[in-house]
């Protein structure tokens, strides 16, 4: 049974950090790329980082180049997003994905709230 879990989320100040992580099982996690995307209430979903299988090649949107960094432990099979200095507009339910050709599992996402 193919599960994704993020964790990691909560309430932040803005300026602070935080790391989200999303532990995989039930497929070949070292196959998969991954993606965080996140969702703001009213918005649509929005793709914020990608990794590529092996960890060697990452993608950012614009709006959180600079300020979050994705990275994976194929060891661990878990996949992280750092969110250093978030901002209240960075306020959504995260969701990891995996992808590989046809295949894309989802996460159930975890809510991370940036508010002081």
């Amino acid at each position: 049974q193919v599960q994704l879990v993020e964790s990691g989320g909560g309430l932040v100040q803005p300026g602070g950090s935080l790391r989200l992580s999303c532990l995989a099982s039930g497929f070949t996690f070292s196959n998969y790329g991954m993606s965080w995307y996140r969702q703001a209430q009213g918005k649509e979903r929005e793709l914020v980082a990608s990794i590529n299988a092996s960890g060697g090649r990452t993608n950012y949107a614009e709006r959180v180049k600079g300020r979050c960094t994705i990275s994976r432990d194929n060891a661990k099979n878990t996949v992280y997003l750092q969110m250093n200095s978030p901002k209240p507009e960075d306020t959504a339910v995260y969701y990891c994905k995996a992808f590989r050709t046809q295949d894309i599992y989802w996460g159930q996402g975890t809510q991370v709230t940036v508010s002081s």
